[in-house]
């Protein structure tokens, strides 16, 4: 996934356009201002490239990066921000969409009420909590809080078979853990140290926070530690996680209780909402059957203990301000590194659209996407596919009989972009201007009713799992489709214009396009077939070299340091594999345009230089140290500086464009440069 109209020429950063001898506009060139000259290409791309923009743009005190991401971000957020207000001054009829929109982020700005209630929206659910006597009624009530959005004790999801991607099954996996990665529960440096100790603490204050007695919550967040120590314990890896072979073990109900005697699984389903099931697919059985073990282990006081732990720990956001002010003192504070809230209206429109975006998203297509969005994303989006299928012809790596499956899975891909052609139904969530957790849980209820009533049915491929105004983008292997969102169109810097096709094809076509089919390529997606379903489509020979191929990107990555920690070149390998498909691909169909054949120059940079810079551009993001070491330890994508250095460092046109010589930090040699597609 990727945490994302033309230009006459331009001699220069500033260009003024002159019409009738009347000065009209000025328009600064960014791949030019955003660079630090002081900087060598040759040692190190991404801040010679965005330098001169991170030194102009320190990160906030409320934010853990700054970059392309935060400035979109900003633009789409001011965007929802008028819808919702005026939503809220509607006036709309009861159970309309406006009403739903305006009166959610309402009921999230009006923290006088909020504070009013502390934590009373949550005692219902607690009572529930105290009501558990023996295992039967802990694990009923581990479902009940499934369906109302925590995570407690494991994973639980219906989604689509791997091995047979026209059926929804289901899936249960590790999970139940509130520091999130298991390595966090054991690493034995400094910083880890130290966050494990915070944990404790910041448990026990929250204990404190919904009434606990400062004894007593003390032994309770240590109680919690315990507890969530044993469950990382028989957890994997983060790069273990990424072989879907391994992590795909399908059994009967009645092989799944043979290892987990003290679950019945025909009663604890119909506790998660699912009334019948044949089978289920088993992520990582080794957890289940310590989970099964802690079960009898651990006393149900204890248990109690950690539910109402992942509880509140689940709605903090949406509580009275000492609540949410612990909270985000750990989680953004000591985690990330952020020293400061976000403006209340920032959080609440962030909220309500990840709440109600599919609602938004209606609004958003018809009142802020540019004309012809849709189409032109498209033409991008067709142009990388058509430069994929000539590198997939011309690989000198790859048999013919394997070829010729790869070259139809590439013409099978889906392309879902630019928005959704029908919207999902949302008209049976009630919600109330009065109560913003209600209103929160109301709608993590709706989503993981809809959820589970897909088990047994078909699966609607024409599903989207993002909205048009979320940044982002990603590929479906299951579906064997990516999805792009609308705003991705966007570009700062470029509002009101056509980026130059450099620009187009840098961020548009290769982080993005290219990206994402590439992911159906990378060491994941390339186990699954044209149709979503996990079956090798390989001859014995090509996947050993591909797997070569794949080591020797493992093995440059994970040489790459953030601080003190070394980059996880297993666990990131796809996103770095697609990253480096991505921009090949998108140099590839930039390529096949005007801007580049005529060798048109723009603010002095050749097509090549503004390719690169462009691409340089889509990964131009600066975050704290905290941030940064969190992303090593628990994200799947190699932080921004090596998504850049990283991928570029194996182009040989990136290093014509440069001047790249032998001994500089950009260099790879020819015998160490990754080709893979």
């Amino acid at each position: 996934m990727k945490l994302l109209q033309r230009l006459t020429l331009i001699t220069l950063a500033t260009v003024t356009i002159v019409s009738c001898n009347k000065k009209e506009a000025t328009f600064i060139d960014p791949l030019l201002t955003n660079r630090d000259t002081t900087i060598n290409p040759s040692e190190d791309f991404f801040n010679y490239a965005n330098g001169g923009w991170f030194k102009n743009h320190p990160i906030p005190s409320s934010e853990r990066s700054n970059g392309i991401f935060r400035m979109i971000q900003d633009t789409i957020n001011n965007q929802i921000k008028s819808i919702c207000e005026t939503s809220a001054k509607a006036g709309a009829e009861k159970g309309s969409n406006k009403q739903k929109i305006g009166d959610f982020y309402a009921s999230g700005m009006d923290s006088t009420t909020i504070n009013k209630l502390g934590v009373n929206p949550l005692k219902e659910e607690f009572s529930k909590i105290d009501a558990i006597k023996d295992v039967p009624s802990l694990l009923k009530e581990i479902g009940h809080l499934h369906t109302i959005g925590s995570g407690a004790g494991f994973g639980f999801y219906v989604g689509q078979d791997d091995k047979n991607s026209a059926k929804n099954a289901i899936f249960l996996h590790q999970g139940g853990l509130g520091l999130g990665q298991r390595d966090y529960y054991f690493n034995t440096d400094e910083e880890i140290v130290t966050i494990r100790k915070e944990y404790v603490k910041h448990v026990q204050k929250m204990m404190e926070l919904i009434g606990v007695k400062q004894d007593l919550a003390i032994k309770n967040a240590a109680s919690v530690m315990k507890l969530e120590t044993n469950l990382a314990k028989a957890s994997r890896k983060l790069e273990a996680l990424r072989d879907p072979i391994k992590n795909y073990n399908k059994m009967s109900i009645a092989q799944l209780n043979g290892i987990t005697p003290n679950i019945d699984w025909n009663v604890t389903l119909k506790d998660f909402g699912i009334a019948k099931a044949d089978t289920v697919i088993v992520g990582q059985p080794e957890f289940y059957k310590a989970f099964n073990g802690m079960l009898k282990s651990y006393a149900i006081d204890d248990w109690k203990t950690y539910l109402k732990w992942d509880l509140v720990n689940t709605y903090a956001a949406y509580l009275n301000k000492e609540v949410e002010d612990q909270n985000f003192k750990f989680y953004s504070t000591v985690m990330s590194g952020v020293k400061v809230q976000k403006p209340r209206w920032k959080r609440i429109v962030e909220q309500t659209d990840g709440s109600l975006g599919e609602l938004i998203g209606q609004v958003y297509v018809d009142e802020y996407l540019p004309k012809g969005t849709k189409e032109k994303l498209l033409e991008i989006g067709n142009n990388i596919r058509d430069v994929y299928a000539v590198r997939i012809k011309n690989l000198d790596w790859m048999s013919e009989p394997t070829k010729k499956k790869a070259l139809y899975k590439l013409s099978k891909i889906v392309m879902k972009v630019g928005y959704p052609d029908k919207w999902k139904d949302l008209s049976s969530i009630t919600i109330d201007k009065n109560n913003y957790l209600k209103n929160v849980m109301a709608v993590n209820k709706w989503s993981y009713d809809d959820m589970t009533n897909k088990y047994g049915k078909p699966v609607d491929r024409t599903e989207w799992g993002m909205y048009p105004q979320t940044y982002n983008a990603y590929y479906n292997p299951s579906n064997n489709e990516i999805c792009v969102p609308a705003c991705n169109i966007i570009v700062p810097g470029f509002e009101g214009r056509m980026p130059d096709d450099a620009i187009l094809y840098g961020i548009i076509g290769g982080s993005t396009f290219g990206h994402e089919i590439t992911h159906g390529f990378d060491d994941q997606g390339s186990q699954y077939d044209d149709k979503g379903n996990l079956n090798n489509w390989w001859t014995a020979e090509d996947l050993k070299k591909f797997k070569q191929k794949t080591a020797l990107i493992v093995s440059q990555y994970s040489k790459f340091k953030v601080g003190d920690k070394n980059v996880n070149g297993d666990a990131t390998q796809g996103e770095n594999i697609a990253d480096l498909g991505g921009v090949v691909m998108g140099y590839e169909a930039f390529k096949k345009t005007k801007q580049f054949k005529i060798n048109e120059k723009i603010s002095g940079l050749t097509p090549d230089q503004r390719y690169f810079l462009a691409y340089g551009y889509a990964w131009m993001v600066n975050g704290t140290k905290e941030y940064l070491s969190q992303q090593v330890m628990t994200d799947v994508h190699s932080p921004a500086k090596y998504r850049i250095n990283g991928p570029l460092a194996n182009v040989t046109e990136f290093h014509k464009a440069f001047n790249i010589k032998p001994g500089s930090a950009m260099y790879q040699p020819d015998s160490l440069r990754v080709v893979i597609w």
